[in-house]
């Protein structure tokens, strides 16, 4: 038997005696392993950043786990089992790789997404968007739903189209700031501000830039220098509140010259 599928097996064999023996896993659910699932998915992304390659290895086992348990209780249920879940997706990628599968001939991989919203849509999608879950964090959906809809030609067809737009946008934003105060003031400020964060999204697109990694990046940037700062002025015996903001500064900069 193939490496693979010897070890794809055991894992089935080891998930159907957990379930039987297990007090723990005896008594999950779709719904109570739902927010695990969630958990390592970040985790995974977690080790996909430090391109922690022995990381993403476990990682990658712990999701496969949990995909066996939903099949697994999936097929306890009657409604599907790993098979079903193996087909359903082997049979899609077929489908929607006719250039692989098929007669079509593609130039690139921009035309290989595309065909990929055509076959959607075929398939009976009311919606292009309809691909987009709404429990995305916000900065990943608006990247996932500026590509859906670029996929089906509603786009920019130049960078500096998209960064007029975000000036544009950032205007719109300084002067609903400048206009005034009060309730309905703050939600159109919360509005621009919205504008100015999904066309600079839509900007990173165009510059090959993942808005979400980079993000993500600065914020782990942000937290090195900062525990830099808390840790030299730690040695001096000062605290924070103690520090002017001249005082910080120099131990930042210091941090920014050490990276």
């Amino acid at each position: 038997m193939d490496g693979r599928l010897e070890a794809f097996k055991r894992l089935l064999d080891i998930m159907d005696e957990l379930r039987e023996k297990c007090p723990w896993d005896k008594e999950q659910t779709l719904e109570s392993l739902r927010y695990l699932t969630l958990e390592e998915t970040y985790e995974l992304s977690e080790s996909i950043m430090e391109r922690d390659l022995d990381g993403i290895k476990k990682e990658l086992g712990d999701l496969m786990l949990h995909i066996v348990f939903y099949a697994k209780i999936g097929s306890e249920k009657g409604a599907f089992d790993i098979r079903d879940v193996l087909e359903n997706i082997n049979e899609k990628l077929v489908v929607r790789h006719p250039h692989i599968y098929g007669d079509v001939k593609v130039q690139d991989a921009a035309e290989v997404k595309d065909n990929w919203e055509k076959i959607k849509l075929k398939e009976g999608s009311k919606s292009v968007l309809e691909g987009v879950p709404k429990s995305l964090p916000p900065l990943v959906k608006a990247y996932r739903i500026q590509e859906k809809v670029s996929g089906v030609g509603f786009d920019w067809e130049k960078p500096h189209q998209v960064w007029d737009k975000v000036m544009e946008e950032l205007d719109e934003l300084k002067r609903e700031v400048q206009a005034g105060e009060g309730a309905e003031a703050i939600e159109k400020i919360e509005g621009e501000f919205g504008d100015l964060l999904f066309a600079l999204v839509n900007y990173s697109r165009f510059i090959g830039i993942n808005p979400e990694d980079a993000l993500e990046k600065t914020n782990r940037k942000f937290i090195r220098r900062f525990k830099h700062l808390e840790g030299s002025a730690g040695k001096m015996g000062k605290s924070l509140h103690e520090m002017s903001l001249d005082e910080m500064d120099v131990f930042w900069n210091e941090a920014k010259e050490q990276e």
